[in-house]
């Protein structure tokens, strides 16, 4: 099976190794974003996908629109695809391209479809506090993940799993079942299914304002909402900025589904239920783990935070280090 495979970041991958590695699929190039400039030496740097596809010493196509680009437009015609496959691109397709393959175009998508359509569905299905997600591939069309539906796969999301680990685990997921959607396509072994659009739900880019942790919501809203938008989550304390990249909340609910030197921490604290304070506000540290934060609902345990300018460090480094106390406060100015 001749194909083209379009995508860019970490999350794709998984699934180009696995179509390089098969006997049935020939990757005839790869088309991907352009370079970005990152880090702090702002050095030109190739995507995920690129350096995958140049070690494998596969063609790589980088326009930077691709559906205005005559160049790679005329180098699409040409290979005369089976298939187009497209994970995580970050371009939209024209219908003249998705028309091109003759098998159609198949997106392998982070989400149990119809829900979270759109850029982040990882992020937002983590940040609504979802038991559980997937990954969907689909016959794509001009809307976006509106296309009819070929295979599903699910899993459970874990108490503790942030975008970084979720990610990691449903690329491998959509890989293994890109493989199967392809040959079962193949062999005509597929019905598509078209999606209920009044189940729909959407996962749009994620803002900077997105970013900003209200203490007066509830500590599980707080939890998830750091965890999904992980690792950028920020707060300030004394003034300064400050990323909170994981937590967990305390309370009977959760114990179940929290590590056990977590759970143990109320019962080292006899007097955990009857800890109060503002929202923000430290009620209480745990020596050798960090320092409990009243929430507008709950307490919330800061496991790691990382300082402007520093790196990542444990909860209970950050206590020693800046010597917290109880009754500081967490977002917000002082005077």
């Amino acid at each position: 099976m001749k194909i083209i495979f379009f995508g860019t970041p970490s999350f794709a991958v998984p699934t180009l190794e696995k179509l390089l590695n098969h006997p049935e699929f020939d990757v005839l190039a790869v088309v991907t974003q352009p370079d970005k400039r990152r880090g702090r030496g702002n050095q030109l740097t190739p995507s995920p996908v690129k350096a995958v596809a140049t070690t494998a010493n596969i063609p790589v196509w980088q326009p930077p629109r691709v559906k205005k680009d005559t160049e790679t437009l005329t180098k699409l015609k040409e290979v005369d695809a089976d298939v187009f496959v497209v994970v995580a691109y970050g371009q939209i397709l024209s219908q003249e391209i998705l028309d091109m393959p003759k098998l159609g175009c198949i997106n392998v998508h982070g989400s149990i479809l119809p829900q979270y359509r759109g850029a982040a569905p990882i992020q937002w299905s983590l940040y609504n506090g979802e038991a559980e997600t997937g990954i969907t591939t689909m016959l794509m069309d001009a809307g976006m993940d509106t296309g009819t539906m070929l295979l599903k796969a699910t899993t459970p999301i874990g108490l503790q799993d942030n975008a970084h680990d979720l990610a990691e685990k449903l690329a491998v997921m959509g890989a293994d079942l890109l493989v199967d959607t392809l040959l079962k396509l193949e062999q005509q072994e597929i019905e598509p299914i078209p999606q209920d659009n009044s189940q729909a739900t959407y996962a749009p880019l994620i803002k900077k304002e997105d970013y900003q942790l209200d203490w007066s919501r509830s500590a599980i809203q707080l939890h998830n909402q750091i965890r999904g938008f992980y690792p950028d989550c920020t707060t300030t304390f004394r003034n300064q900025p400050l990323k909170i990249t994981a937590t967990a909340p305390l309370g009977d609910a959760y114990d179940d589904a929290l590590p056990p030197e977590i759970v143990d921490v109320r019962h080292k604290l006899p007097d955990v239920s009857t800890l109060s304070g503002s929202p923000g506000q430290v009620v209480s540290i745990v020596k050798g783990i960090g320092a409990i934060v009243q929430t507008g609902e709950g307490l919330l345990l800061l496991r790691e935070v990382q300082p402007a300018g520093k790196r990542p460090q444990s909860g209970w480094d950050f206590v020693n280090g800046m010597r917290l106390a109880v009754g500081e406060v967490f977002g917000g100015s002082e005077s």
